[in-house]
């Protein structure tokens, strides 16, 4: 075989073997990408364990976790203007943010002040449904062990009169208490005295009226009392605690699209207090406890949409936020404590 015909024949094989390669790769790359696409899906829960994280908390009522990894709580305090922000560190050290919130004795005899926060874009935005204000704080620069921040130090908006003014239903009260961040960056937050949800604008910081929130109830009418607002992909969806005598089964979930459009999700809960989605953006509530001239203790529960216990026996929690695929965690306002959840 001459010279040519060898160049000509090792260059064939090359061209033979680099095309196999390629071939070899291409399905390769095709099987991760097929195993891509078919990913097994996450389980929504069926029951729910629960373990102990953080203890000694003052009557704690919202929860947030931020990007790294710290958790914000809001404490309603003893009613002694002493309502607070804390961070837990993930190592569960325990860091005051901010103190001095007002915080009252009720006419039930418990203490009523702050409302929730949540953790945006670098920032704690912070409700407090008596003082009918949000607060925000960059929190971006906060470590454990820092010197406690001034309440001068926060910026503050003034919600409650205006709220008053619009009296989006019968009722004249105002009690800001959940919120969050809707798919066009503006903050959506609930009243659980107006029985209503406002739109905050991000531009502005102008609030208007979004949603109006129907009476519920099969018995004596009763004010739907809003809790917690999550949005779900496509529209929001509002847990509600009913107004007294906290009638067994006037709670529901209510969806408003975002042309402020209200339906109800499910229905037949008792006295849920706040709402959150699983990893399928299912939601989950919290019933606070069943009412029987007066909360039962630990008759408190997670639920799933159609009213299913998936953990019960729990002492009036306050809230549930997802922190993980296949986690939760649930605060408990009399005992002060975080649990953690896991399926």
């Amino acid at each position: 075989m001459g010279s040519n015909s060898i160049f000509h024949h090792t260059i064939s094989i090359m061209k033979k073997h680099f095309l196999t390669s390629i071939g070899a790769l291409f399905l390769l790359v095709s099987a991760v990408i097929s195993c891509t696409d078919h990913e097994v899906p996450i389980p929504e829960p069926t029951q729910l364990t629960a373990s102990n994280l953080f203890s000694g908390l003052r009557a704690p009522i919202g929860m947030a976790k931020d990007n790294r990894g710290n958790l914000w709580i809001s404490e309603i305090g003893t009613g002694k203007n002493d309502g607070a922000v804390v961070m837990i560190s993930p190592d569960g050290t325990k860091t005051t943010f901010v103190s001095g919130f007002t915080s009252v004795m009720g006419p039930e005899g418990g203490a009523e002040g702050i409302s929730h926060v949540m953790f945006h874009d670098a920032k704690l935005y912070i409700l407090h449904g008596i003082d009918g204000k949000l607060f925000i704080a960059d929190v971006s620069g906060f470590k454990t062990g820092d010197p406690e921040r001034k309440m001068s130090d926060l910026i503050v908006h003034e919600y409650g009169q205006l709220i008053r003014k619009i009296k989006p239903t019968k009722d004249t009260n105002s009690n800001l208490y959940d919120m969050t961040v809707g798919p066009d960056h503006n903050i959506y937050m609930v009243d659980a005295g107006a029985n209503a949800v406002f739109k905050r604008e991000n531009s502005t910081g102008d609030i208007s009226l979004f949603a109006s929130l129907p009476e519920v109830g099969t018995g004596p009418i009763v004010d739907a009392v809003p809790t917690g607002i999550v949005f779900d992909g496509s529209k929001f969806l509002i847990s509600t605690l009913s107004g007294g005598p906290f009638v067994k089964g006037s709670a529901k979930i209510f969806s408003v699209d975002m042309n402020g459009t209200v339906g109800v999700h499910s229905e037949k809960f008792t006295t849920l207090t706040h709402i959150t989605l699983t990893a399928n953006n299912k939601p989950l509530v919290i019933r606070f406890a069943n009412f029987d001239k007066g909360f039962v203790p630990f008759s408190g529960a997670v639920l799933d949409e159609n009213g299913k216990e998936l953990l019960g026996g729990l002492m009036m929690p306050t809230d549930i936020k997802r922190t993980g695929d296949r986690e939760f965690y649930l605060l408990s306002m009399p005992l002060g404590t975080v649990q953690k959840l896991t399926y």
